[in-house]
């Protein structure tokens, strides 16, 4: 089966553009690079895909030479990254290698400090902010706290039980958009933004090498951005069923059979989950036709067949009313131009 799609909300474009844009930069070279229309800049409901996504990342950080997107006072060069992901190698636990992962990071930028704190049995990794009273954007909180969160988790084996996540700004309007990117409790209005984990985790072996090191950096943009999907929901079982069996979309009661249980149960535990069968089934519909209509030249006509709807005008009525826009504005794009980008920048 193929990876289910996924996409991205156009909120966070515009939040891993806020570095250039505090410069007084234009971002049309980055968004050119990426593929991605101006025009879904304009609408609050648009989306992009995981590969538009990442290929803007990589294009912030190779044309502003920065690591960290042009977010901090001054830029990590391009490097920087694997510096300080070296710099815990051959450290006899998560503790030293953590510990030496806060000097490095201190020693080339002057915006942020990390520190070890501890609450009970639990471990913490915090960022201090040296002027507390400048504008930091929230995008730059919830990077670090991502970036960081997957090189411990890598360090120690590739996984790293987060037990809640502490962000030092108010409920954002897209929070909705968390639980997929920060899978655990999340608290705002913190007085720093941390991930705490169980404290045994600390006396942890760091299990990595230099070797090792090249292939998490070559995936560590991906990682970083690339939500974790749950595939131990009743959500995550629906849309697995509904992708499989397209282009039949069962309906409900069929999906619930196949599930073995009852419509009313799975009505029920979709409800607990926060969602429902219709929702499910037009974000995937959702997300399979940004895909195509990024990737490939199929007639809409034939897409909307794929989809499940009985002609073209119903299909791009439903998809104004996902993403806001025509699905010809999804064409309307500049083509990738990855030609000026040097390489993984991260790598050693």
């Amino acid at each position: 089966m193929n990876p289910s799609p996924t996409t991205i909300p156009i909120t966070f474009v515009h939040s891993i553009l806020q570095g250039v844009r505090a410069r007084g930069q234009a971002v049309d070279c980055f968004l050119d690079d990426a593929g991605i229309a101006r025009e879904l800049l304009e609408q609050t409901s648009s989306r992009v895909t995981v590969d538009q996504f990442v290929a803007l990342f990589e294009s912030l950080v190779s044309r502003l030479d920065d690591d960290f997107l042009g977010l901090q006072s001054r830029p990590l060069r391009r490097g920087s990254f694997a510096l300080i992901a070296r710099s815990a190698l051959g450290a006899p636990n998560l503790e030293v290698a953590l510990r030496r992962i806060a000097r490095t990071y201190r020693l080339l930028q002057d915006d942020i400090q990390i520190d070890v704190v501890h609450d009970d049995a639990l471990a913490g990794f915090a960022l201090r902010f040296i002027d507390p009273a400048a504008a930091w954007p929230n995008f730059l909180h919830e990077l670090l706290l991502r970036v960081f969160w997957q090189l411990l988790a890598w360090l120690v084996g590739g996984k790293l039980r987060i037990a809640r996540f502490d962000f030092a700004f108010e409920l954002p309007g897209y929070a909705d958009s968390y639980s997929r990117v920060f899978p655990a409790p999340l608290r705002f209005g913190q007085q720093q933004s941390a991930f705490w984990f169980e404290a045994t985790y600390l006396q942890h072996r760091v299990r990595q090498d230099e070797q090792s090191l090249f292939k998490f950096l070559s995936k560590a943009q991906a990682n970083v951005i690339l939500p974790r999907r749950k595939f131990d929901t009743v959500s995550a079982s629906v849309r697995c069923h509904l992708q499989q069996t397209a282009p039949l979309w069962p309906d409900m009661a069929a999906t619930a059979s196949s599930l073995h249980m009852s419509g009313a149960t799975l009505q029920r535990r979709l409800a607990n989950e926060g969602t429902s069968f219709q929702a499910l089934k037009d974000a995937l519909r959702r997300d399979m036709a940004i895909v195509r209509l990024y990737t490939s030249e199929v007639p809409l006509i034939a897409l909307a067949s794929e989809l499940g709807f009985s002609d073209s005008a119903s299909f791009q009525r439903a998809f104004k009313g996902w993403t806001g826009s025509a699905p010809g504005t999804y064409r309307q794009r500049s083509e990738p131009n990855p030609s000026h980008l040097p390489g993984n920048p991260n790598q050693a």
